[in-house]
């Protein structure tokens, strides 16, 4: 498709979803059914009012039967996805006025709480299955047609592509989902990233959990195992998107949250920057500087500071100088006080801030509270 969005400067091509994919499919199947014709292309409306013209593949028909497929196109997204096919078989029950959508080969399980879809289901999100009822209402109606319609979605790779996604951490087995809001591939989009993240907590919820770990990255996670010897489930991976994490996690309930990352992303918090993306801004020297300058550095130290480019050469000017414990006592104090004015007061949510580097190797700060919150997760 030609749509485009402006990221990073560039100008890049939108795609469309696997739910996208599923409901053209459908289409083309019921529309073949009806017209008796082979269908080479067809167009849909997105539930965000895109319309599109997407060609037919594999087009057969019978009298009461039709199947073909679609190609997902993940526009200039990096989708493990691109390039696959998403098949539809559609068969008329004239003596039903339902619609029945079932997942294929390729197509997940739900075998976990939580998610779009029931466990049992299969893994069609609702707003695909809307799509796919839509169309084939739309065509019924068309062609004066009362009965309905026996829908099978399948993806001919997706077991395969299934293992390279988060889906069996979420308890989506045996294949991918069909999935999409807008119908739409954003490219690189943040909002993908964000949904994928509360779905992974939902889930965590969905379990009976009350507790949860973010980890600010991977080192937050190998430090979690081998420096803290802690468990590290339940537990998320939020990598910049420390804001969506906490509201996801205060959202579906969780009563104790424990935050653990390295000083890179951590610092970020000092100055209430809970989206750490480079994209947004940066002021890490600049965070440390004002808490190196509350800590009574001198000015000559402080310009020594102002000239680093990373996290770790201001550790070690810091170090060096014997100021390294106030400033992480100063910095300690302003992200506990940024995450108090976000987070509700009943939520018992603490912090541990560490380095991996230098002779300070380790936990440089943490909240009042680690200790009760780490028997939580202690081994």
């Amino acid at each position: 498709m030609s749509d485009k969005r402006l990221v990073n400067q560039k100008l890049l091509r939108c795609g469309y979803t696997t739910g996208t994919c599923a409901a053209a499919a459908s289409k083309a199947a019921t529309a073949m059914l009806f017209s008796k014709e082979i269908m080479s292309s067809v167009s849909i409306t997105t539930p965000n009012q895109t319309d599109l013209v997407i060609d037919v593949l594999n087009p057969q028909f019978s009298d009461n039967a039709a199947s073909c497929s679609i190609e997902k196109d993940s526009g200039d997204d990096p989708d493990i996805t691109n390039g696959i096919l998403v098949s539809s078989k559609v068969t008329l029950c004239p003596d039903s006025p339902d619609i029945i959508i079932e997942g294929g080969k390729g197509v997940g399980k739900v075998t976990k709480p939580g998610l779009d879809q029931a466990v049992g289901m299969s893994a069609i999100n609702s707003v695909p299955r809307k799509m796919i009822k839509d169309s084939l209402n739309e065509l019924a109606k068309e062609y004066n047609y009362t009965g309905g319609f026996h829908v099978v979605i399948s993806v001919p790779k997706g077991e395969e592509i299934a293992k390279k996604t988060f889906n069996p951490e979420l308890g989506i087995v045996d294949g991918i989902s069909i999935l999409g809001t807008t119908g739409i591939v954003e490219p690189m989009s943040a909002k993908a990233l964000a949904d994928s993240l509360r779905l992974e907590i939902s889930v965590i919820s969905a379990e009976g959990n009350e507790s949860i770990l973010i980890f600010l990255g991977n080192f937050g996670k190998k430090f979690t195992e081998e420096d803290l010897n802690l468990l590290t489930k339940p537990g998320v991976m939020c990598s910049n998107l420390i804001d969506v994490a906490l509201d996801s996690s205060v959202e579906y309930g969780f009563k104790n949250i424990l935050l653990i990352g390295h000083i890179g992303k951590f610092v970020k918090l000092g100055i209430g920057m809970f989206n750490t993306h480079s994209h947004n801004g940066d002021g890490r020297i600049e965070t440390l500087l004002s808490c190196a300058l509350e800590a009574g550095s001198s000015l000559e130290i402080l310009r020594e500071i102002q000239k680093c480019v990373t996290t770790n050469a201001v550790l070690d000017i810091l170090y060096e100088n014997g100021l390294l414990d106030n400033t992480m006592e100063i910095l300690n104090g302003r992200i506990q006080h940024n995450i108090d004015r976000r987070i509700p007061s009943d939520i018992n949510i603490g912090f541990i801030c560490f380095t991996n580097t230098g002779e300070y190797s380790g936990v440089l700060f943490e909240s009042e509270n680690v200790n009760e919150l780490k028997e939580l997760w202690k081994k």
